[in-house]
């Protein structure tokens, strides 16, 4: 196996489990009622955000991640008025 492969599954991977995290912090701040652990979790949350999307734009700029393509503004329209409903 090449190294640019090898690269490109650790990145790839870390990404994936950064996302299963972030969602973990989003429940666990969600179901926590003491203030400073509250704070403590969002503080950690932003951080890996932050180093997620840096690992993105690295991915992203290599060619080992292709994001999907942006939605158009009408279904932005359609879903927002769903939304707001």
């Amino acid at each position: 196996m090449n190294r640019h492969l090898q690269d490109k599954e650790m990145v790839n991977d870390v990404l994936s489990m950064t996302k299963a995290g972030l969602t973990t912090y989003a429940n666990f701040i969600s179901e926590t009622s003491n203030q400073q652990l509250r704070q403590t979790l969002q503080q950690i949350r932003n951080s890996d955000e932050q180093f997620q999307y840096q690992l993105y734009q690295l991915a992203e700029q290599k060619g080992w991640y292709k994001p999907a393509h942006q939605a158009d503004p009408q279904d932005i329209h359609q879903v927002r008025t769903q939304v707001s409903s």
